[in-house]
């Protein structure tokens, strides 16, 4: 499907405008899962500054039902806002604290992380440091050390020097940690961020959606946009779908890196993850409104992956599912991708929400 000349998109300009906004401030707002509401009630806001009425799942999802012209099927968009950090696990002697991670990532990636320790009353800085964290005090054995969560620890930014002087601040096992995320937007389009994964995806939907908005055109069918908040502990997709939704495309990172083929440039069609190939006919269809449009684009294939696609197909939701993916260099670490990419996602979503839903 070619983009109606009628339906001509906004200029480049503006949905790059739009999107580094939307990303910087959807980065500045801590979401670890189990953490969501802050960032929830931001976007449920800018919904309804839109003259949207978007509605909340009871896990805090957001879902936000468009009407079309085929009220009988349906298809839904998705990303997720939640994002990888940490909580408390225990209180440690020397006043620091032991850490789980919170979602799937190497604790390689958390060392030198500057932090906000987010207790019931209270919010305190700090950083992850290895256990042997000084070079003057422990010489090569910094070099020896095992990457685990085992083998690192939170440092408060307060006078805190025994469990007892922790808990008189109020830290509690449990306590979230978030994990800054140094966002940094270059001239040239580079972006660089913690959690990208999957905030840049977020992006790419809110922009699709005003774009949708400012067109003014009825939709082929009703379309509910979805923004989940437990991907990252795999069950984002488990509980946001009704019977009546067909297809499912979801917005989520590309893997750049080794044999790959995902880029931080255009938009990567992903063939299937971890568990198994995504639907054929629906990928083919994006392939197809790629090429009609002049999207840059490429196909890849995800052998240690998983999304809300996933988590929803194992529900037992019947639905066709395709993954529209933001190449993402460093995932789940320090991650770089391009505005390209973010924007050509976008755009191929615009679209393919206008397009006839496959029989």
């Amino acid at each position: 499907m070619c983009l109606p000349l009628s339906t001509e998109r906004s200029s480049v300009k503006d949905s790059n405008t739009f999107l580094v906004e939307t990303l910087r401030s959807l980065t500045s707002i801590p979401s670890p899962s189990g953490r969501t509401e802050q960032i929830v009630g931001w976007t449920v806001e800018l919904l309804q500054s839109w003259g949207f009425e978007p509605e909340l799942t009871r896990r805090g999802a957001i879902k936000l039902k468009l009407p079309g012209k085929d009220s009988s099927r349906a298809r839904a968009l998705t990303a997720h806002l939640d994002t990888l950090g940490a909580m408390v696990r225990h209180l440690k002697n020397n006043g620091r604290c032991a850490l789980a991670p919170v979602g799937t990532w190497s604790s390689r990636f958390a060392e030198g992380a500057r932090v906000t320790l987010h207790t019931d009353e209270h919010e305190y800085r700090g950083t992850i440091l290895p256990l042997l964290a000084s070079g003057h005090a422990y010489n090569e054995k910094v070099d020896q050390q095992p990457v685990n969560w085992e083998q690192v620890e939170l440092r408060i930014d307060e006078y805190c020097n025994s469990f007892q002087e922790l808990e008189k601040l109020g830290v509690q096992p449990g306590d979230f940690v978030s994990i800054d995320t140094g966002t940094e937007v270059l001239e040239n389009g580079f972006i660089f961020s913690r959690h990208l994964d999957d905030k840049a995806g977020v992006a790419a939907v809110l922009n699709a959606l005003r774009l949708l908005h400012e067109a003014g055109h009825q939709l082929p069918c009703t379309t509910y946009l979805i923004l989940t908040v437990r991907e990252e502990i795999g069950d984002g997709g488990s509980a946001v779908l009704s019977p009546d939704v067909w297809e499912l495309v979801t917005i989520d990172n590309g893997v750049q890196a080794g044999t790959q083929h995902s880029r931080e440039f255009g938009v990567t069609l992903a063939m299937g993850d971890k568990t198994g190939p995504f639907d054929r006919r629906l990928v083919l269809h994006l392939d197809r409104i790629c090429k009609e449009n002049q999207l840059s684009h490429q196909r890849d294939l995800f052998k240690h992956y998983r999304s809300d696609l996933a988590a929803a197909v194992e529900a037992g939701f019947d639905v066709r599912t395709a993954l529209i993916a933001i190449g993402l260099d460093g995932s789940h670490g320090h991650e770089r991708t391009h505005l390209d990419a973010i924007r050509t996602a976008s755009e191929l979503a615009h679209i393919y929400l206008l397009s006839p839903l496959l029989d």
